[in-house]
């Protein structure tokens, strides 16, 4: 079996205690991290290596940056998403790793929406569903873990009026997520748990997590070739519930291991 999951993590240095204990806990196979916070000079790879851990980073100073933690071999075949050469956000982390082809993203926010932020974002997600189909016409096995900043429906959101005209909740991106299912695309999570009221990510005001008012923004996405081997999924609160917690707590899911590989 494979466990794969994929954290926000809101800051790799500052989260790196809390990182390090769901590490050891919760013992992925691959685990997919956005907004690191870090280039990959500050990245704590020598605290990855200490539990088996090899890494790959596509970092940015302050702002953004993913980063693909395997405990098998890796590697990197991109490290930004294509179609547009100007844009210098890291926010994009493609890798072999596990016999598997999987990717980091940290998609866009796009708030506040009627401005240049929204515009990047849709932008952003059309540039990944022409690079996601050129991706399964390989027919590899494929996993697309992300904070992908979409709740792609009411069910995932704690009160759809009050998130209705939020760049997460806006009809524009969850069509723009829609399109990458139609590709073919499985939400692991979803498939496996139609109930409503699941959420990976709470606001730190107003005590949200306490009461659960939080949204479905953080998924892991397969290929049919991927999906086929799907065993279980599920999203896990302990993390968000600690101290200086990010405010994103993991996703996981875990496939059925037919690689004839060592990467």
């Amino acid at each position: 079996m494979i466990r794969i999951a994929t954290w926000n993590v809101n800051s790799v240095r500052a989260r790196l205690p809390i990182l390090l204990d769901w590490l050891r806990e919760a013992a992925p196979d691959v685990l997919l991290l956005q907004e690191i916070k870090c280039e990959a000079d500050g990245f704590p790879f020598l605290e990855m290596e200490s539990l088996g851990f090899r890494a790959a980073v596509a970092g940015q100073r302050t702002y953004n940056g993913v980063a693909v933690l395997s405990r098998h071999p890796l590697r990197v075949l991109r490290d930004r998403l294509p179609g547009d050469e100007t844009d210098e956000q890291a926010r994009y982390l493609e890798v072999e790793t596990s016999g598997l082809r999987v990717a980091s993203l940290y998609v866009p926010n796009g708030n506040p929406v009627g401005t240049d932020k929204f515009a990047y974002k849709l932008g952003w997600l059309e540039r990944l569903k022409v690079h996601v189909a050129g991706l399964l016409e390989e027919e590899v096995p494929l996993v697309l873990g992300a904070d992908w900043n979409v709740a792609p429906e009411d069910r995932d959101v704690h009160d759809p009026i009050v998130w209705a005209n939020d760049a997460l909740c806006r009809q524009e991106s969850r069509a723009a997520y829609r399109r990458l299912l139609h590709l073919g695309l499985i939400d692991a999570f979803r498939v496996l748990h139609p109930e409503a009221g699941r959420h990976s990510w709470w606001d730190y005001r107003a005590g949200a997590f306490a009461r659960d008012e939080g949204l479905r923004i953080d998924h892991l996405l397969l290929s049919p070739q991927a999906a086929d081997r799907l065993e279980t999924a599920g999203i896990d609160r302990r993390p968000r519930a600690l101290e200086k917690a990010s405010d994103h707590t993991p996703v996981w899911c875990v496939l059925r291991d037919e690689s004839n590989s060592g990467l």
